[in-house]
């Protein structure tokens, strides 16, 4: 390669042939240097992900598309809800949940996990349902959905925090659960006044 970029440049300056030369090396290296890099690091997020076990990948999923719901009605709650305990709970759901969620993608992320970017079919239509309510409906159908998805989501972000085997998708799992909850409990509150 180096005869035939000194012959192709003969009627050049030989520094300017050897610039020329080095840029084409550079370009070379760096080429090979990121093919290496790629070959190293696919395995390494491949291993990851199928080192990962049934019940974390299984947890990670419904965390996301929970988290992702929460999101969305919180968004309607805050929009649609006509008591100011339930817009405020909705607001609360909004900034408490977005930032769960990307607590989540980054760990998973760097375990070579690609989570959801919308809801499943399931948890759309409960969105919908939700969105195609009247103003007086939409409060208590909405704090009753949110006890019900706290009560779930405490469970099985207890569960995930006791027999999960990724410490780091356990610590996440313990420390959301805490957040699950205050929520559960404030929600409870606002569902007592309704009756």
């Amino acid at each position: 390669m180096a005869f035939g970029v000194i012959t192709l440049f003969d009627g050049m300056s030989s520094s300017r042939s050897l610039l020329l030369m080095n840029t084409a090396s550079t370009r070379t290296l760096t080429l090979i240097c990121l093919c290496l890099i790629s070959l190293t690091l696919v395995p390494l997020f491949a291993r990851t992900a199928a080192s990962l076990s049934a019940q974390d990948k299984a947890f990670v999923m419904k965390a996301a598309q929970g988290g992702m719901t929460e999101v969305q009605l919180g968004k309607l709650a805050a929009d649609q809800g006509s008591a100011a305990d339930v817009k405020d709970f909705g607001a609360k759901m909004v900034k408490d949940h977005s930032n769960a969620n990307s607590e989540l993608m980054a760990i998973t992320s760097a375990k070579g996990i690609l989570l959801p970017h919308k809801l499943d079919t399931k948890h759309q239509k409960m969105v919908d349902t939700m969105k195609s309510l009247s103003v007086g409906a939409f409060d208590k159908t909405y704090v009753d959905a949110m006890v019900a998805a706290h009560t779930k989501d405490h469970a099985l972000f207890e569960k995930e925090a006791s027999t999960g085997q990724d410490a780091e998708i356990k610590a996440f799992a313990a420390k959301t659960d805490e957040m699950v909850k205050m929520h559960l409990s404030m929600i409870e509150a606002i569902q007592s006044k309704m009756k």
